[in-house]
C-alpha cells in the first residue's frame, strides 16, 4: 500500500504543522510505503527536514514547483498566498496523474477539488472552513475526513456528513523524544538556565488566542520566591511585541523559538509546564488539539492549562490543573499550586505520563489506517 500524503508547507517550517506531517509520515511509512509531496519554495530553514525533526528516513520527500511570490506578500498581499496555492495545486494535479497511490491524502484545501477526479482521496482538518457551503460538495464526497477534537466532528455531522466517514484522531507525540532521561539541573545546565528559580515555562507561539498576554498578566503580579517565566517560541515579528510588552518584568524570559529536538530539554528543565489558551476563539475553544499537550504530559511534568471543551478532550483534574481561561487569578493560582503542593504536582504528572502513552504517532497511525484501508 503507498500514500502519497501532500501539503503546501515549507519544510523545516517554524510552525507546529511541521512537527505533525513529518512524525505522522514517519508513523505512517512503519505500516505502508509513503512519499511527502511538497512545494519547491523559498525557505530560510536550510537544514534536513529528517534531521531538523529528528525523524527516520524511512519516507520519501518529493518537492514539485510553484510560483513562490510569497516573500512579496508585504507588496502583494494576499494575492502572493492566493498565487503560490493555486499554482502548487495545479502541479499537483499533474502530479497525481503521473504518481500511483493508493491514497492521496492531504491537509490542503486549495487541494480538495482533487477529490473530483481520484475517490481514494483522504482529507484532514484542524478547523472548520469558514465559508462551508465553498467546501461542502468536495467534504460530501469525500470518503473519509479526519479530524483532531470531536467538536469538529459534531460540527461536520450537523453540515450532514455522515458520522462512519469521520476519524477523530487528536495530535500525538514521540514519547522516546519527550520522555528525557536527565534530571532538571542537567537539563538546565544545557540550557543555560538557573538552578536556583522556580520555572514557569510555556512553549509555542505568542498568538493572541494561545493565552501569552494572560501569562504574561501573572508574571507581573506573581507572589513566590524566585519565580521565572520562560517563554519557548515565537516568530520574529510575535518575539518583538512580546519583548516590548515584557520589557520591565524581570521575572520573565523570552528565548525566542528554538530546534524542535531542544523542546524537550526546556520541558523537563521546568517546575510548571502552562498552557493558557483563550477562551475568547472557537480555535482555542473547539477545534485545537495541541501538540504541546502531548509534549508536556510525556515530559512528566505538572500541568496547569485553561479549562475548554477542546483542552478537556486530553486533560482532566485527574492529570493535570484546570482553570478558567482568560482569568490571570485563576491562573496565578493554579500555578502557585503547582508549585507549593509537590504531592499533587506528582501525582497528575504521573497520570498525565500514563495516559499520553494512547497518543503516540505510532497510534495515531494505526488509527488512520484501519479507517483508510
Amino acid at each position: 500500500m503507498k500514500i502519497i500524503y501532500v501539503i503546501n508547507a515549507r519544510m523545516p517550517t517554524e510552525k507546529a504543522h511541521g512537527i505533525h506531517v513529518m512524525k505522522i509520515c514517519e508513523a505512517l511509512a512503519k505500516k505502508c510505503e509513503v512519499e511527502l509531496v511538497l512545494p519547491l519554495r523559498f525557505n530560510k530553514i536550510k537544514q534536513d527536514p529528517f534531521e531538523y525533526y529528528d525523524v527516520a528516513r524511512n519516507f520519501k520527500i518529493k518537492k514539485i514547483p510553484c510560483l513562490d511570490l510569497i516573500p512579496l506578500d508585504k507588496y502583494l498581499g494576499h494575492l502572493a498566498l492566493w498565487v503560490e496555492s493555486l499554482s502548487f495545486a495545479f502541479f499537483a494535479f499533474f502530479y497525481f496523474l503521473f504518481h500511483r497511490a493508493d491514497v492521496i491524502y492531504s491537509r490542503d484545501k486549495f487541494l480538495l477539488f482533487i477529490s473530483l477526479f481520484w475517490n481514494n482521496f483522504v482529507f484532514e482538518i484542524h478547523t472548520f472552513p469558514r465559508r462551508y457551503f465553498i467546501y461542502s460538495p468536495f467534504f460530501k464526497r469525500l470518503n473519509v475526513i479526519v479530524v483532531i477534537t470531536e467538536k469538529l466532528k459534531n460540527l461536520f455531522i450537523r453540515q450532514g456528513i455522515d458520522p462512519e466517514k469521520i476519524l477523530v484522531a487528536p495530535d500525538g507525540v514521540d514519547l522516546e523524544q519527550f520522555d528525557v532521561k536527565r534530571t532538571k539541573e542537567d537539563c538546565r545546565g544545557q540550557l543555560g538556565l538557573p538552578l536556583d528559580k522556580k520555572i514557569i515555562l510555556y512553549t509555542g507561539h505568542l498568538y493572541k488566542w494561545k493565552g501569552v498576554d494572560t501569562l504574561l498578566k501573572v508574571a507581573q503580579d506573581f507572589q513566590f520566591p524566585n519565580a521565572l517565566f520562560v517563554f519557548v517560541g515565537g516568530t520574529k515579528e510575535d518575539i518583538k511585541s512580546f519583548k516590548e510588552k515584557a520589557k520591565n518584568l524581570d521575572n520573565v524570559m523570552i528565548v525566542g523559538h528554538k530546534l524542535y529536538t531542544e523542546i524537550p530539554y526546556w520541558l523537563k528543565a521546568a517546575d510548571v509546564l502552562v498552557l493558557p489558551n483563550s477562551g475568547r476563539q472557537d480555535i482555542s475553544k473547539h477545534w485545537t488539539s495541541p501538540l504541546k499537550v502531548f509534549e508536556y504530559m510525556a515530559s512528566r511534568r505538572p500541568i496547569v492549562a485553561s479549562d475548554l471543551p477542546s483542552i478537556r478532550e486530553i486533560l482532566n483534574e485527574e492529570n493535570a490543573i484546570l482553570v478558567e481561561p482568560d482569568n490571570p487569578q485563576a491562573l496565578s493560582s493554579g500555578i502557585l499550586e503547582a508549585l507549593k503542593n509537590k504531592q499533587l504536582s506528582d501525582k497528575i504528572s504521573s497520570r498525565a505520563f500514563e495516559d499520553v502513552k494512547q497518543y503516540s504517532w505510532d497510534k495515531r497511525a494505526e488509527k488512520i489506517c484501519q479507517k483508510i484501508f
